[in-house]
This record gives C-alpha cells, structure tokens and sequence, in this order.
C-alpha cells in the first residue's frame, strides 16, 4: 500500500469489512483501523441472517460459520397465545458471527485491505470541514481521501463533521445470554416473546443452535436489560421451563438504534455505514444485512469519488441516494411498525396473534413475506382478505390507542 491510502474505513465489523473489500476490489487503496486485537470479538448480535438477502448480496457463509437453518418462528403474545410461522425449505441462518466477520474481513484481506488492530480513532482530521484522515490514540495521524465510518453504535466521529448524531429517545438497551441444554424447542424454529412484562418496547428471543444451546436476549427500551433477562429466563411461563437446566456460557450487553437512519450519512470526504448511520431495521433491530448493502454502496461510491478525485459533499450525495432507493421505503415502514406496536397495550397485540391465527395469515407470509424487505411484504399482503383483516386490526387498534394517549 502507498504510503496515504485511498480510503480508511473506521471499524473492522461486517460494514466496515464489507465496504473495504468493496472499494479495494474496484482498485482503491484501503487502509482498516479496528480498534480490538481481533476480528469478531466481542460479539454482541445473534447472528441471524436471511438467506436469500445474503445470496441477493452475492455473499456465501462458509460451512463452519454457521450454527443452525431455520425455517421460522414461533411468537408468543403477552398471555401466552402462540402463532406459528412455518416454512417448507430453511429461511435463515444462524450464524457465528465471530467467524463470520472474519469470513468478511479475510475477504478483504485477500482484496489487498490491509487491516491496523488496536488502533482506535480518536478523532477526525479535518481542514476547513473537510475530512482528511483520522487521528490515531497518541499522536499518530493518517491522511487520507476519504474516511468511511463504521464504528458502531457511536455518534463520536459523526459529531466532528456536523452531522446529527444517533437518536436517543428510540435507542433500546439488548442483553444476550449463549446457554447451554435447552429443552422442549423445536431445533429449526426461533421463540419470539412479547410483552409489557417481559421487554418493554421490544421483544425477548431464544435461538437455538444444533447442538443443544441457544442464544438467548431481550431488548428494552427502558430499565435494567440484565435483569429483564434474567426474569425471563427463570420466571416466564413458556420460556422458563425450557431454559431452567440452562447454564449461562457467554453474556453482552449492547445498545440497537430503533430510529431509522440518520438524517444524513455523507459530508466532504466522509460516508457513514450501519449502526454508525442507524442502518436498522426499527422492527427487529436487525442491522447486519441492510448495514452489509448500505456497505457495498459506499465502497462503489467511494471507489467512484478517487477515480474522479472528487471528495466533495455534492459527489458523495449518490450514497445516500442509492441505499435510500434501495432500502429508504423499507425503513419508513418498518418505523411507522415500530411506533404503532410501541403504543399497543398488550391485550391488543393478544388480540392480534388471536385474528392471525384463525385467519390463516402464516400462509400468506409464507407466499409473500420477506424478512428484511418488510415493507414490500406489507403491501403485496393487502391482496389477501384475511392478512387485510388483520392489517386493518392492526390499523384500528393503533388509532384508538393513540386517541387516548
């Protein structure tokens, strides 16, 4: 590598490594600082990954990455009322996601990235509001074109440009738990759990893994994520009796923003990618796919920008405005999902699983449904009466709670 690369991407995860090998197989020169000693580590997300979305990425897990294939899912409402949601061919992986972000960064490696561990960025280099480069801990600063920050849930470098930083008032708090010797789940099928009680504002999960174990978490938007999880493990109903010879071998603790992304992911010489930027699903705080395609777009546009060596804020607007055409309606959606579960009461969403029940909507989301293209799926859903029924429900129930409000 010259002695200035190209572009520095901030942060050696799956959007960081991603974007890297995106601009360094176009022929950028690239430069990682990840601010660990290691790719993967910690861990923090569950690692459950669609499938076709990754085939639609071109990215291919290796065998040894993943855990377990899921077929679907089965959600339990605040009383304990179950929907099933069961498909013919597996939908989902998961994945090790410690391996798999190193499947990533290899990748980039064999791409020409070349990778700095235990180089945390302090700061930005800036010139007349233009970014530079980064500062290093100590006194060390590499210059560069352009800088691409996939730092995580941190608004740290984004405040140094001016751009607004990540939106607290919808930043949940997650906690999760790998144990050991789970009994009475189905091996293909994740458990969703909802309710007031159990994780306020979001949801609680467990997903099994062949072996016998399971990641296990919840997420919260106000109080003690640890001790929510711990009430769920020992005292929940359904969950309990499946978990209570489970022995706790991995815990993290981690923040997911809800709130789509922020307003805007791009100045001179700087682009903004996944948590960094809130790239995430506000429904299912799942960021590694559409954080994975946000990724790629900005190592195109990044490659795009030293080719022509214009770094300026008009040329990097094609970022934003290719991940916006790409994903900008399925976040909106999945906002607007987001607050209007947020505002029901848990006798409404009982009521909900009741009317998707005895409607027969799982075929219909099976026919239709996409697990990160929410959105779409939303639509070509209104086709059919009974999932109609239940969307016009959901509608109704949303109004009359907001009414009182």
């Amino acid at each position: 590598m010259k002695q200035k690369p190209d572009i520095i991407v901030v942060g050696g995860g799956p959007c960081g490594s991603y974007a890297a090998y995106t601009a360094a197989k176009l022929g950028a020169e690239v430069l990682v600082c990840e601010e660990h000693e290691t790719i993967g580590a910690p861990k923090h997300c569950a690692g459950h990954l669609n499938i076709s979305s990754l085939r639609r990425l071109g990215l291919r897990v290796p065998q040894s990455a993943i855990e377990n294939e899921i077929r679907g899912a089965v959600f339990v409402s605040p009383s304990g009322k179950q929907f099933v949601l069961r498909c013919r061919a597996p939908v989902t992986y998961v994945v090790n996601r410690e391996l798999f972000d190193k499947h990533l960064a290899e990748l980039a490696i064999k791409a020409g990235v070349q990778y700095r561990f235990k180089s945390r960025v302090k700061s930005l280099i800036l010139d007349s509001g233009v970014v530079k480069g980064v500062a290093l801990r100590g006194e060390e600063r590499v210059k560069a074109n352009i800088v691409i920050d996939a730092e995580g849930c941190s608004s740290k470098l984004l405040k140094k440009t001016g751009l607004d930083g990540l939106e607290g008032s919808m930043m949940v708090k997650g906690a999760q738990a790998e144990v050991d010797c789970v009994e009475g789940t189905d091996e293909d099928m994740v458990e969703v759990y909802f309710g007031g009680n159990v994780a306020p504002g979001f949801f609680a999960w467990i997903i099994p893994r062949k072996d016998g174990t399971a990641k296990v978490g919840l997420a919260t938007e106000s109080g003690d994520p640890k001790k929510y999880l711990q009430r769920f493990m020992e005292k929940h109903p359904v969950a309990s009796k499946k978990l209570k010879k489970s022995r706790t071998t991995y815990s993290s603790f981690h923040p997911i923003p809800l709130a789509a992304p922020i307003p805007k992911t791009y100045s001179d010489g700087f682009l903004a990618v996944g948590d960094a930027a809130s790239q995430v699903k506000p429904t299912t705080g799942g960021g590694v796919i559409f954080g994975l395609t946000c990724a790629r777009i900005a190592g195109e546009v990044a490659y795009e920008a030293v080719k022509m060596q214009d770094f300026s804020e008009a040329f990097l607007s094609r970022y934003p405005s290719r991940w916006k055409q790409l994903i900008g309606f399925e976040l909106a959606a999945m906002l607007q999902m987001r607050r209007m579960l947020n505002s029901l009461p848990d006798s409404r969403i009982d009521g909900l699983f009741g009317l998707c029940s005895r409607l027969g909507v799982d075929g219909v989301l099976e026919k239709v449904g996409d697990l990160d293209f929410q959105g779409r799926t939303l639509v070509s859903m209104v086709k059919y009466p009974g999932a109609l029924a239940v969307i016009s429900y959901f509608l109704f129930s949303w109004l009359t709670s907001a009414t009182k409000q």
